[in-house]
């Protein structure tokens, strides 16, 4: 009764059905969260419009309201950026994987592993940056392009991205001579945070999630999604 309360409020004020959210570029767990919480806020009966930026860009501009939230954040984010309400229930996961060189013999299976290596990570992103904090040669970069062919000329050891970005993102540069870690290093699941300004959508977005996840239409969505991106990165590499 509260949430149809809350969604019938929402969707009497015209002027509120459009919310413009944050996401981070270039990564492809992102692009794949677009697709996703732009289907939820559609079952909703709301518009909302995404632009990819930077990392930290994107932790700033919806933590000063410039947009209104950010559509896909690790847990730890919600502490980092007390003026965004965390929607409670996740609705995708990564991974946090190493990448080598075949040919270097570097065994990664803990993040201590990670200590004595030239490690590179995309700035600005919460799940890379927090398992390095405190190591001593960490390089952010822009992209995992730019990681990915990093590693593969041997001028970094190590690149932390996420196992799919990271997989997909080889592939269309065609890449043969890096690989994955047997095992990656961490999986977390992955929120969406809307700027405290807005937390009557909260609740609404949430119970939403909620049935989309018992339905089963979330892993279809998901399942969809993670074909469409993948498929547009490599047609983008022809």
């Amino acid at each position: 009764m509260k949430y149809l309360f809350v969604l019938l409020l929402i969707m009497s004020k015209p002027h509120a059905q459009e919310y413009h959210f944050a996401s981070i570029n270039y990564l492809i767990e992102q692009e794949i969260g677009r697709v996703i919480l732009s289907e939820v806020y559609n079952e909703l009966g709301i518009k909302i419009t995404i632009s990819p930026l930077p990392g930290k860009r994107a932790q700033h501009e919806a933590r000063t309201g410039l947009k209104d939230g950010e559509i896909m954040r690790i847990y730890s984010y919600g502490k980092e950026t007390p003026s965004t309400i965390r929607v409670p229930t996740p609705y995708y996961y990564l991974e946090t994987m190493a990448f080598v060189r075949i040919d270097s013999n570097i065994d990664i299976k803990t993040p201590k592993d990670l200590n004595q290596y030239r490690i590179v990570k995309v700035r600005g992103v919460k799940h890379t940056q927090n398992i390095t904090k405190g190591m001593p040669h960490v390089t952010d970069m822009d992209s995992t392009k730019q990681l990915m062919r990093l590693v593969s000329a041997g001028l970094a050891d190590v690149a932390l991205t996420n196992t799919l970005d990271g997989l997909v993102m080889l592939e269309q540069l065609n890449i043969t001579n890096v690989i994955p870690s047997p095992q990656s290093l961490d999986r977390q699941s992955l929120y969406h945070y809307v700027h405290q300004s807005l937390a009557h959508l909260v609740p609404a977005v949430d119970q939403k999630i909620i049935e989309m996840k018992q339905s089963g239409k979330l892993d279809a969505l998901i399942l969809k999604a993670e074909k469409q991106i993948i498929r547009s990165y490599g047609d983008d590499a022809k």
